[in-house]
């Protein structure tokens, strides 16, 4: 497939290669990065199916931390390091063309300050509508990982106290909070985005703490219908 180098949306400093047809970053993971809070103490991120890279580019805008990044697909991981070494940030980004189910190959006893991740949204039904392009089927359907795998991961590679960040489905919500609290990641806040002002929520962007206290805030509905301009930045539209 034919790529492109892009603007990483209206980060006017940070390029990202894509595919021309096929695999682009989404504004999914824009609103995820954006959402992320980090302090001076955080010193290692870990950024669970990163695609292209766009979370780990993102977020070295936002913090001098290190930040390490696994993604499977062979193909999406080139795309990730051609990015990472064009903004020279090799030093700061290292990503791992790996299940991240294989991830104690290679950070066995490593914890994390904050763990993020982009998953895919749907399960794998007899139902389901499977892209026909694999890397798009991989990154939109449970193919690879499920969401179970994903919360087990991310607690067991969190510090105490550590931060999980993760974007998904509003209809999934319920599973979410269900999943995380039985790996001890308390949901603490839950943020609620729509496209259209009339609409329901799309998707949540959802923040959990590593063995915290029960209870949840949910924030004000932010509507983003200024941005569906930007045709094929959903994940849901790839």
């Amino acid at each position: 497939m034919q790529e492109v180098l892009n603007d990483l949306f209206d980060y006017s400093n940070l390029k990202i290669f894509q595919y021309v047809e096929g695999f682009k970053f989404s504004l999914d993971s824009i609103l995820l990065a954006e959402y992320v809070k980090t302090t001076s103490k955080t010193k290692n991120i870990l950024d669970l199916c990163s695609g292209n890279a766009s979370i780990p580019l993102i977020l070295s805008t936002k913090t001098k931390a290190y930040i390490d990044a696994f993604e499977i697909q062979e193909s999406i991981y080139n795309l990730a390091k051609k990015s990472i070494l064009y903004n020279k940030l090799e030093n700061q980004i290292t990503i791992y063309n790996s299940d991240i189910k294989e991830i104690d190959n290679y950070k066995k006893n490593k914890k994390y300050d904050i763990i993020t991740c982009n998953p895919p949204y749907f399960k794998v039904e007899n139902n389901s509508h499977v892209n026909y392009l694999e890397v798009l089927s991989i990154a939109r359907h449970e193919i690879k990982i499920n969401l179970e795998e994903i919360f087990l991961l991310a607690s067991s590679h969190l510090d105490d106290k550590g931060e999980f960040y993760m974007v998904h489905r509003a209809s999934r919500l319920d599973e979410v909070i269900i999943t995380a609290n039985k790996y001890n990641l308390n949901v603490k806040n839950v943020e609620l985005i729509k496209t259209k002002e009339d609409s329901k929520p799309y998707i949540i962007l959802v923040r959990c703490i590593k063995n915290s206290k029960l209870g949840i805030k949910i924030n004000n509905e932010k509507n983003i219908d200024n941005l569906t301009t930007y045709q094929g930045l959903f994940k849901e539209d790839l």
